[in-house]
C-alpha cells in the first residue's frame, strides 16, 4: 500500500474511528445517524468522511427498503482490504500512551491489562477473555470511569468489556486463584500498567 493511499485513508480521526467502527461491525451496515452516535462525532463531519471514503470505493451505500434509511458498510472488494483492516485495528504505541494517561487520570491505579480487542487479530476467535480492559486501583472516579469507557468504545468501535476492582480486593481473589483472574492472566494480554510487580 503506498504511503499516498495511506495518508488519503488515515488522515483524519474520525476517519480512522468510522474505519475501526466498520471494520468490528463488517459485514453490517449502519445508517449515517448511527454512525455519527457510535463515533460521538458531528454528524455532517460523519458525512463528510464517509462520501470520501465511498468515492474511493472503500466504503459501499446499501439500499434499505425504508425511504432515507441508506446503510454504509466497507467493500471486500477493495484492493487493501485485508492489509487496512490489520493496520486500522491495531493499537499504535501512540495510542497506548494516550491510553496509559487516561487510565492513570481515574484515580489510584496499580494495574491495568489490556486483551481481547487490544491484542488479538480480528479473526482470532479461538480464545475469548472476560474483559478487554481490567483496572486496580483505588479511590476510582465512577464518573470519568463513565466517560472514559464511552470514549474508548467510540474511539475502538465496539463495545469494551471492562472490569474494575479495588487492591485489597484484587489480592484476595487473586491469592484465592479466581477463576475470573485467572482466565484473564493466562490468556494473551498486556500489563500495561504494573505497578504490582506481577
Amino acid at each position: 500500500m503506498s504511503k499516498s493511499i495511506l495518508d488519503n485513508l488515515l488522515g483524519s480521526r474520525v476517519r480512522v474511528k468510522l474505519l475501526k467502527l466498520l471494520y468490528r461491525q463488517h459485514p453490517a451496515a449502519l445508517p449515517m445517524s448511527e454512525l455519527a452516535v457510535r463515533v460521538q462525532e458531528p454528524s455532517f463531519i460523519v458525512r463528510r468522511e464517509v462520501l470520501l471514503l465511498q468515492d474511493i470505493k472503500l466504503i459501499r451505500k446499501v439500499r434499505s427498503a425504508k425511504a432515507g434509511q441508506d446503510r454504509y458498510g466497507l467493500n471486500e472488494e477493495f484492493d487493501f482490504f485485508v492489509e487496512l483492516r490489520d493496520l486500522i485495528l491495531k493499537p499504535s504505541p501512540v495510542e497506548t500512551d494516550r491510553l496509559i494517561k487516561r487510565i492513570n487520570a481515574l484515580g489510584r491505579v496499580k494495574l491495568a491489562v489490556v486483551a481481547g480487542i487490544f491484542v488479538s487479530q480480528p479473526d482470532d476467535t479461538t480464545y475469548e477473555t472476560p474483559a478487554d480492559l481490567f483496572i486496580v486501583g483505588d479511590d476510582i472516579d465512577r464518573g470519568k470511569l463513565t466517560k472514559f469507557l464511552k470514549s474508548l468504545e467510540a474511539d475502538m468501535g465496539t463495545e469494551i468489556r471492562f472490569g474494575v476492582m479495588e487492591k485489597d480486593e484484587f489480592k484476595y481473589r487473586y491469592e484465592m486463584f479466581d477463576r475470573f483472574l485467572r482466565v484473564l492472566l493466562e490468556g494473551p494480554h498486556r500489563k500495561i500498567i504494573n505497578k504490582l510487580d506481577m
